[in-house]
């Protein structure tokens, strides 16, 4: 069992609350990536959240334990990565939005047929292309191989806004980013 502290943030946490926390944070999969920059949270109170109507065969790893992994398909055409918190069978998550490359920035390019590093995690469905994110990676634990979170160094300012790219519960201000990062998917307000 993977414990619910990483980096320094208690996943069993809220995930508006573990979702302001990750922000700085450095997120690798197979030793590529970099600082997570912008964040959403979902809950299953939510009727924005995958988890609102219960547990399925898509969402399941929504529902497990927290500080594990869960990537869906979005539109049929992109994969996209959260991160499970709260506790197992609560239905909680935060997406990761977009990152800051540092690691394995050539590697990422070579993904996404692309040289501009601000765009090139930029976005869900970009950030999940750049670092080799597939479905295979669903329900794995953030703690292990092929993830490693390392700890946000120093202090970091939150900017807060609404949600991005949904239709419903969409002025919950539940979107996190690192003030003025130029990585952002979209400025925050």
């Amino acid at each position: 069992m993977v414990s619910p502290l990483l980096a320094g943030i208690d996943f069993s946490a809220p995930a508006p609350q573990v979702a302001r926390r990750l922000i700085g944070v450095t997120v690798l999969v197979n030793g590529v990536g970099g600082r997570i920059v912008e964040v959403e949270a979902y809950d299953r109170e939510d009727p924005a959240s995958h988890s609102f109507s219960g547990k399925t065969a898509r969402n399941a790893a929504m529902f497990g334990p927290p500080a594990h992994a869960y990537i869906y398909l979005s539109h049929g055409i992109h994969w996209c990565m959260n991160f499970v918190c709260r506790e197992e069978g609560h239905g909680a998550g935060v997406l990761i939005r977009a990152i800051e490359p540092l690691k394995g920035i050539a590697q990422m390019q070579a993904r996404r047929g692309m040289d501009d590093v601000r765009r090139l995690c930029s976005g869900p469905g970009r950030l999940a292309q750049a670092l080799g994110v597939t479905r295979e990676y669903n329900a794995m634990p953030l703690g292990a191989a092929p993830f490693e979170l390392l700890p946000r160094q120093g202090r970091v300012q939150v900017a807060v806004g609404p949600r991005i790219g949904i239709s419903k519960a969409v002025d919950v201000p539940w979107r996190f980013g690192l003030a003025g990062s130029p990585f952002v998917s979209r400025p925050f307000r």
